[in-house]
């Protein structure tokens, strides 16, 4: 009987009396359909920005799917005078200098024109608008310091798509020029550094801004930081092949890697200049390639928090800066809720947590001055925003400057 027993357990067992599972659970990464970062930027612009810019939206969308327009800023510390020339035999223009005519041209008639109206309201219109005298004063000041800048950055005049070179060396070893966004130059001289002072740069890779701060010559000592030790790695290599050694000493600079949110705490009150060119979308790149995209789906995640990133790094440079010093805030994307929203945030926050009180200044000047070279938004709440154009195809490049006054 035992015998029988077990050869019916195992005619059981082997018989269709047995569950098997066949079935299993979709793979949902391997499921779902690959659609590429790009498309997936692409339709998010799309939705948001269709909102926000309106009618202007299928022309600076356009643009941004275009390959983008670089300007060739000038090392200083190279052969100044060749570069000019060499750059000058393309056909390009120094849109810098051409800023500065218009400034001049401006106090001219200013100087010129004697009768009150003229003096009193529509030449003032002309280069600072309606303010008040402390406004007044201030884009005064931003003006001069236009006009005395050192910069240099060639570029080619509207509708032009002609390319620059790469760099060569010279024979110091020093690369002649760096191409670069124009319109970053703009977060740079609204920062408006002046002889001797001490400037924070923090999130400075991949150093195209933080050169440009050496250019000024002004610098009496620039912290450049960066929390990736790999964009680190390129402001090294960036500085190494444009800054003669002497002129990037630690006594002069000294690159970081460090979590700027926490710089407020480490250095408060000690800058002059602060810069605030925060990580973002990067509307641009996001659109024309794949690689390190950050609207990649596992990067979905950092995407969402990036507006309260944007708002903790502002903070901590407003904390950096001394009182009566000034920040600039930057971002190259298009996104109110990266900039005029981050910048009004990290100005309550600033006062309300740490008691550190500033003024948001106004920027219209740049507008008149580098009206011919960028395409300015006129709707900012707060700051300035350079829009795509196919006939200037620079930025975006939303810039915001702010004074501590407490």
């Amino acid at each position: 009987m035992a015998a029988c027993r077990g050869f019916l357990l195992r005619r059981i067992n082997d018989s269709c009396l047995t569950f098997r599972r066949h079935k299993f659970k979709k793979k949902w990464a391997t499921t779902l359909p690959k659609i590429p970062c790009s498309r997936l930027a692409l339709q998010y612009f799309d939705m948001n920005y269709s909102m926000q810019f309106g009618d202007l939206w299928p022309s600076i969308r356009i643009s941004l799917l275009t390959e983008q327009k670089y300007g060739a800023l000038v090392n200083n510390f190279s052969h100044k005078e060749t570069v000019l020339k060499n750059l000058s035999a393309f056909n390009a223009k120094d849109f810098i200098s051409e800023a500065q005519h218009v400034i001049s041209l401006l106090q001219i008639q200013n100087n010129l024109d004697t009768s009150e109206k003229m003096t009193s309201g529509e030449a003032s219109l002309n280069l600072v608008g309606q303010k008040n005298n402390a406004e007044k004063t201030q884009a005064t000041n931003l003006l001069s310091s236009l006009s005395n800048t050192k910069l240099t950055c060639f570029k080619f005049s509207r509708g032009d798509i002609s390319r620059f070179p790469q760099s060569r060396s010279d024979s110091f070893g020093l690369l002649e020029y760096y191409l670069m966004d124009a319109a970053s130059l703009l977060p740079v001289l609204a920062l408006d550094v002046q002889h001797g002072h001490s400037v924070l740069d923090l999130c400075a890779a991949p150093g195209g801004k933080t050169l440009a701060l050496l250019q000024t010559e002004n610098c009496q000592y620039l912290a450049a930081n960066d929390l990736s030790t790999s964009r680190s790695s390129r402001l090294h290599r960036v500085l190494r092949s444009y800054v003669p050694r002497a002129q990037r000493t630690e006594h002069k600079v000294c690159i970081t890697s460090q979590d700027g949110r926490l710089w407020g705490d480490a250095e408060a009150n000690t800058y002059d200049r602060v810069l605030v060119d925060v990580p973002c979308t990067t509307d641009r790149h996001s659109l024309l390639e794949e690689e390190n995209n950050i609207f990649h789906r596992i990067r979905t995640k950092q995407r969402q928090m990036l507006p309260l990133l944007q708002a903790e790094l502002l903070v901590a440079g407003l904390r950096a800066v001394r009182p009566g010093g000034e920040v600039v805030y930057s971002t190259c994307s298009l996104s109110q809720l990266q900039n005029e929203c981050v910048v009004e945030r990290a100005v309550e926050l600033a006062a309300s947590d740490h008691g550190v009180h500033v003024k948001p200044q106004d920027l219209s000047c740049f507008r008149e001055v580098f009206k011919n070279t960028f395409n300015f938004f006129q709707g900012c709440r707060v700051g300035e925003l350079v829009l795509p154009h196919l006939t200037a195809n620079f930025g975006p490049m939303f810039f915001c400057k702010l004074l501590r006054i407490e």
